[in-house]
């Protein structure tokens, strides 16, 4: 049975969701499942802006069907190729036979690597800037190469100023029947949500997001239409300040994020004083990750947050330990930058993490990275507190601007 909504007069929602889903791209942890959106213009010529992801295929058809009632299918733009937006082109093409498939040239070459069918005899190949009338509606299109693929692309409905932004703007989570921001308290419960999607999917690219956002900030913009999470119709100047501190590294709040790799609970424990201490110093809203019990991209997303960052990690096999060598691979893939960096090592023979981990920051773009470093033999000792003392008065004075 569909289950479609209806957004404008002329202009539907046909996507869905997936709950069953436990990792998005098999890697990131989506406890709340997945929205795959699609949508449908009911136009004197008929367009359909993206599919889905074939898990939701029977209903994507079903949705379609339902709000073409009977009419053909003229026009299926293609804004983005990954295989969780384009998987049910070839569904599409088997039912609307004459429908014109919408791309630019790097779209075309990907239909052709991922399908088998004649894509040329379709094939309606578009440049920056040019633009598609379909009655009422006039569509402009602007490429959007590495946000976050080659081919990537967005579609500006200049008649209802509508951006249908592909993977930008997007958001982990499934539908709860509230299709638009403003119906949730997005602030509170999903902004961590669209933070995690954006960085660990889109982070590695602010340049490129950065030249979207240039593009689009000539056009008026009364609505997005994400391909992953809600519509956004109010507020839209709000999501689009976080991305352009996103894009740019900016950190996003005033804080501290301390992440640490313990085998036996001693890393740990220094971490905990360490927060205990800062906490004293009038710290607030600040977080605390066991790296082996958080997935990365948790940290990863905390770390586009925070302005300042702790790794305290044990050493292992002469090395990091392997969990947090993980998040700062991770982390430095990302390409994070323009933060303060404070480091804790451990070791009970040969402690190693400490230089291997400066070596990784040191790689990275603008990371300041705080002289107090700690060192521990196995165990925090009583006489090494006033070297936590030390690290967390400099934690604070940077944060303060003193240093």
């Amino acid at each position: 049975m569909y289950c479609t909504k209806k957004i404008t007069d002329d202009m539907f929602w046909v996507g869905g969701n997936d709950r069953r889903i436990s990792l998005f791209e098999n890697v990131f942890p989506v406890p709340d499942g997945v929205s795959y959106n699609s949508y449908l213009i009911n136009d004197e010529k008929t367009v359909l802006l993206d599919t889905t992801d074939h898990s939701i295929g029977n209903l994507f058809i079903e949705n379609v069907c339902h709000v073409l009632n009977g009419k053909k299918l003229d026009y299926l733009i293609i804004n983005h190729m990954e295989p969780d937006h384009c998987s049910l082109i070839n569904d599409i093409v088997i039912r609307y036979p004459d429908v014109k498939i919408v791309g630019n040239s790097k779209t075309i070459t990907m239909i052709k690597q991922f399908f088998n069918f004649d894509i040329d005899s379709h094939a309606v190949v578009i440049q920056e800037g040019e633009e598609l009338c379909t009655g009422r509606h006039t569509l402009q299109f602007i490429m959007a190469p590495m946000v976050h693929w080659p081919e990537a692309m967005v579609t500006y409905d200049k008649t209802d100023k509508i951006l249908y932004s592909a993977d930008a703007f997007g958001t982990f989570g499934a539908i709860n029947g509230n299709l638009f921001a403003d119906e949730m308290d997005f602030e509170h419960k999903k902004l961590d949500d669209a933070r995690r999607y954006y960085t660990n999917i889109v982070g590695k690219y602010g340049a490129q997001v950065q030249t979207l956002l240039k593009k689009t900030s000539s056009v008026e913009i009364k609505m997005i239409c994400p391909l992953h999470g809600p519509v956004w119709r109010e507020n839209i100047n709000w999501f689009i300040e976080k991305y352009q501190k996103w894009s740019t590294y900016t950190p996003e709040n005033n804080s501290v994020m301390i992440a640490y790799a313990s085998i036996y609970g001693n890393t740990a424990n220094a971490a905990e004083i360490l927060a205990s201490k800062l906490s004293d110093l009038g710290v607030k809203d600040f977080v605390v990750y066991d790296v082996s019990s958080v997935d990365p991209s948790v940290i990863v997303s905390e770390a586009f947050r925070c302005s300042h960052i702790v790794f305290a990690s044990s050493t292992y096999n002469a090395g990091i330990f392997c969990n947090m060598e993980t998040v700062l691979t991770d982390l430095k893939a990302h390409n994070l930058q323009n933060r303060t960096v404070a480091v804790i090592q451990n070791g009970s023979w040969a402690p190693a993490s400490g230089k291997l981990i400066r070596d990784i920051l040191s790689g990275m773009k603008n990371m300041t990275i705080l002289e107090n470093a700690i060192t521990i033999k196995s165990s925090l000792k009583e006489n090494q507190i006033e070297e936590i003392d030390v690290l967390a008065a400099s934690i604070v004075n940077s944060m303060q601007g003193k240093i």
